[in-house]
């Protein structure tokens, strides 16, 4: 386990609404690709944000409108890492219930996300699915 991959790991931004420091752990030229992206933003017909000023409004978009139910933030602290790769999920049953399942793969250079990779399991596909239909 790469412990130079643990403070994003351990950073719990998205869940806390702080787009300042969730946007400050991305590369100024990093690329983020989610399903969630033509969902939440009107404008973009694929999954691709590039750079930090599209990945920002995203987050901030998100934040606002909350797009899906059942977005809990629940995970445990296993991380895998291997070079530049981070992994780590957000698994679909939880202490709570059930929560949107995604999984996040990440190219990390110089300790900043460089690409940033969103999947989302099959309770996610079906809450996604309708608001993709209608982009």
């Amino acid at each position: 386990m790469n412990q130079n991959h643990a403070h994003i790991h351990r950073y719990r931004a998205a869940s806390g609404r702080d787009i300042a420091a969730l946007i400050a752990l991305y590369a100024e030229d990093a690329i983020l690709e989610s399903p969630l992206v033509p969902a939440i933003l009107s404008d973009k017909r694929d999954g691709m944000l590039r750079g930090k000023r599209e990945i920002r409004e995203f987050l901030e978009a998100g934040a606002r409108s909350r797009p899906l139910d059942l977005i809990r933030w629940h995970r445990s602290d296993t991380y895998f890492s291997a070079g530049n790769t981070l992994v780590w999920e957000y698994p679909r049953q939880t202490p709570e219930g059930d929560q949107v399942e995604i999984v996040e793969v990440m190219e990390i250079t110089n300790q900043l996300i460089q690409h940033h990779r969103i999947y989302s399991g099959w309770k996610g596909c079906l809450l996604i699915a309708p608001r993709l239909a209608r982009t």
